[in-house]
């Protein structure tokens, strides 16, 4: 059986400042657990995209995948010939319309 090559994921300025903007939601809303969940979220998210890269469906509006990982977090992302770039993380209870 033939071995997947793994891509690379790459997060955009806005990803990473996403990310840190739910971490410190997380930490004065929640606890230490929910921050280790997200984070193993989007741990187990590129082990699975950078394999897998068109498993998630392309939004019909923009050129870019959405990838729910739970009920409160999706994760826009645009695959490119050797590279997964991601473009947006949200928490999906806020209101993120104008933000991708």
């Amino acid at each position: 059986m033939a071995e997947n090559k793994r891509l690379t994921v790459e997060y955009s300025t806005q990803a990473l400042h996403d990310a840190i903007e739910i971490t410190t939601y997380l930490r004065n809303k929640f606890s230490q657990t929910e921050i280790d969940d997200f984070y193993r979220l989007l741990t187990d998210f590129e082990k699975t995209v950078s394999l897998f890269p068109t498993l998630y469906p392309k939004s019909p509006k923009m050129k870019v995948r959405r990838a729910v990982l739970s009920k409160v977090l999706s994760v826009y992302y645009m695959s490119r010939k050797n590279k997964i770039a991601v473009v947006a993380i949200l928490d999906n209870r806020w209101d993120e319309s104008n933000r991708i």
